[in-house]
């Protein structure tokens, strides 16, 4: 494949799209299980952590230069950013898994299309959503939303805190979204994927870190196996595997279209449920799996020339 911009997602960035999608869906339940046990901020901060290790040891494997080329003051300086946005993201996520349900963290977080698809008219005019890409955007979001129509139905939660739980959900997708037009805005859109990725993974280790010290959690000496093997499992697959392959698609594909497949993530987190949280199967899912389906194909569809 060239390392040039793609205009459209073709069947490997189809592919990889649904695969990822998929790993942070199952992501969603195996951190719910984890955050039980190892408290919130130590859990991203060791993900970080060991993740960047993995970078590291991969790109001296492949003799991957991770120096910054070009403009090194502005790649630096977006690699810092990009960093800072991606340690308060997962920070917000784990600290809102202790207030609020796995699934409902998932339809928030999900909302970052629409805050990249909002954004990116700054910064790169030509990758405008149109009416039809709108539509498509709206009718995806819906059938996720239906999907969860349970959990919004007006009654009073178990935990009389989880609005917390769901604004830093929110807030998680705004600094999601951050991190992605922030890759696009500087030079780190034509860095290799791999000196993207280390710079969020140090910086959100270090960032990460200085917070669990700081907030005296404590190092859970008393773990289940279960709990570690999840993070682990994010550790390795999910945070140094699936998030390089997603910046490398950042830097090949137009940003609105790969974002739209994220979409499909809270429908993959319902079905890890199912497995792993004991939460139960119903008929919405299909009903929203169609939906979902159907506005990836409106955001995707290629515009007809003139």
């Amino acid at each position: 494949m060239t390392d040039g911009r793609r205009a459209h997602l073709d069947g490997w960035a189809v592919a990889s799209l649904l695969l990822c999608a998929a790993l942070w869906g199952v992501n969603q339940s195996a951190s719910k299980v984890a955050v039980a046990e190892i408290p919130p901020l130590l859990q991203a901060a060791l993900r970080s952590t060991g993740a960047a290790l993995l970078l590291g040891l991969f790109t001296l494997v492949r003799r991957i230069d991770l120096r910054p080329r070009g403009n090194a003051t502005a790649t630096v300086r977006g690699g810092l950013l990009a960093g800072a946005l991606f340690a308060l993201e997962f920070g917000c996520i784990f600290v809102g898994l202790q207030y609020t349900s796995a699934s409902r963290m998932a339809v928030f977080i999900y909302l970052a299309p629409f805050f990249v698809a909002l954004g990116m008219p700054f910064i790169a005019p030509g990758e405008t959503l149109r009416g039809r890409q709108l539509a498509g955007l709206l009718l995806a979001f819906a059938g996720v939303a239906a999907a969860f129509g349970d959990s919004f139905s007006g009654h009073a939660p178990a935990n009389p805190h989880q609005w917390w739980g769901d604004t830093l959900g929110v807030m998680a997708a705004a600094l999601w979204a951050g991190t992605t037009l922030t890759i696009r805005a500087t030079p780190l859109s034509s860095a290799p994927a791999e000196q993207t990725l280390m710079y969020q993974l140090v910086v959100s280790a270090l960032l990460l870190g200085g917070a669990t010290l700081a907030t005296g959690e404590g190092w859970p000496h008393h773990a289940s196996v279960l709990a570690w093997g999840s993070l682990v499992f994010q550790t390795v697959v999910v945070t140094f595997a699936s998030y390089l392959l997603w910046f490398w698609l950042v830097r090949h594909y137009p940003a609105t279209q790969i974002s739209s497949f994220t979409l499909l993530t809270p429908i993959f987190g319902l079905a890890a449920g199912v497995g792993l949280l004991g939460e139960p199967l119903t008929p919405r899912l299909v009903l929203a799996l169609v939906a979902v389906v159907g506005g990836i194909a409106l955001v995707s569809r290629r515009r007809r020339p003139g």
